[in-house]
């Protein structure tokens, strides 16, 4: 009986992911009207500036609305989702779209929280750099739940007026920091970045790093993670402000950074640098690299819920912001400067010249949120 059972959820499951066929002249019809609210981060004014030029651009081509739903942390839409799905009801606040991936992109997957699968059957799929890891997650595989919109790695900014060789692992970090005490930090966890620099520190400190792409195991967890609050504990004596207290976020780095208070910023954008020049918000003389082993990298997605109401809306935004057209805007240093997921042959302008390093893939998501919380647990005054 067990088997039976088994096999008709694996049809089922097959047969759901097989229906992906999208009749695109339909959905450019249904989606006329339509206004799609796009849940997002809403703490860099340049990528909210680009936001309202997509709202333009849809207005115009097709009809079709996106309201951009500023939020800190997506982590709390997607609990209320949940909530939502077990009480059956729905917010006051549609939520059409979301810019997840990692972690948050899990939990909607866990929880059911996303409609059918559609990103292999977008219009301008054609255009992804398949060479990319576009249907991986954080290990997660995306089963075209979840289309890529750009990739992120994890990099720090330097200016060279008053760092000849920045630091080029943890290691040397360690030594930099003792050697100037109080001129270095890292954004307080849970904040993407910060969540990110303690994975990467992990991943350098590790013996054998294989055990951070599979799910936690908690009871080995203490014993795999020993070597980084070892690390940080010695780190906080000598960094900014005794670890007592840290940047709230990579933007608050920026500034710091900028006004010389600390001597390196951290990021997730590898034309960072060349971004923020452009816009004023850093000295000529700054400069950006990766360690010497590597950046952690991953790729951020859009998706939509099961709930959505304006669907066929999110399905054109989507696909829109897919195109060779939005995405060189996306990418262009004095705009955004996010480095692009289509290929470079299909990309125009300042977007083209993005600089890449080696990658050093993400952990399971699941070590995300163990990290955070045991950092919490140590190190949240």
């Amino acid at each position: 009986m067990k088997k039976i059972i088994a096999m008709f959820c694996l049809l089922a499951i097959t047969a759901f992911f097989r229906n992906t066929d999208l009749n695109w002249k339909l959905i450019e019809h249904k989606a006329k009207g339509q206004t799609v609210y796009f849940h997002a981060w809403g703490g860099s004014l340049k990528i909210n500036n680009y936001l309202r030029w997509v709202n333009t651009r849809l207005n115009a081509e097709y009809d079709v609305t996106l309201k951009h739903v500023k939020v800190n942390d997506i982590e709390n839409l997607i609990t209320s989702l949940i909530t939502e799905k077990k009480a059956k009801t729905r917010s006051a606040i549609p939520v059409d779209m979301v810019w997840i991936n990692g972690k948050n992109f899990k939990l909607m997957k866990q929880y059911r929280l996303l409609g059918k699968p559609f990103a292999t059957q977008l219009p301008n799929w054609k255009f992804v750099n398949k060479s990319f890891p576009v249907d991986i997650d954080f290990t997660e595989p995306t089963l075209g739940l979840e289309a890529p919109w750009g990739i992120g790695q994890l990099v720090f900014i330097y200016d060279k007026n008053r760092i000849e060789t920045p630091p080029g692992s943890f290691f040397e970090m360690l030594s930099y920091a003792k050697m100037t005490p109080n001129r270095l930090s890292y954004p307080k966890p849970p904040s993407f970045h910060g969540s990110s620099f303690l994975k990467a520190a992990l991943i350098e400190l590790s013996e054998d790093s294989k055990p951070l792409y599979q799910a936690v195991d908690a009871e080995t967890f203490q014993q795999i993670s020993a070597p980084l609050w070892a690390y940080l504990d010695e780190f906080h004596n000598v960094a900014w402000h005794q670890g007592k207290e840290f940047p709230e976020s990579h933007a608050q780095m920026i500034k710091l950074l900028n006004n010389g208070a600390l001597d390196l910023a951290v990021s997730f954008n590898p034309n960072e640098v060349n971004s923020a020049q452009a816009n004023g918000s850093l000295r000529p003389s700054t400069e950006l690299y990766a360690l010497k082993a590597g950046a952690l990298t991953n790729i951020h997605f859009l998706s939509i819920p099961w709930n959505a109401n304006a669907r066929e809306g999110a399905l054109v935004a989507i696909n829109f912001m897919l195109s060779p057209e939005a995405q060189s805007r996306k990418g262009d240093f004095a705009i955004w400067g996010d480095p692009t997921i289509l290929q470079l042959k299909y990309i125009t302008g300042t977007a083209k010249k993005s600089k890449l390093f080696k990658a050093i893939s993400e952990p399971h998501p699941s070590w995300q949120t163990a990290l955070d919380t045991e950092w919490q647990n140590r190190y949240g005054y």
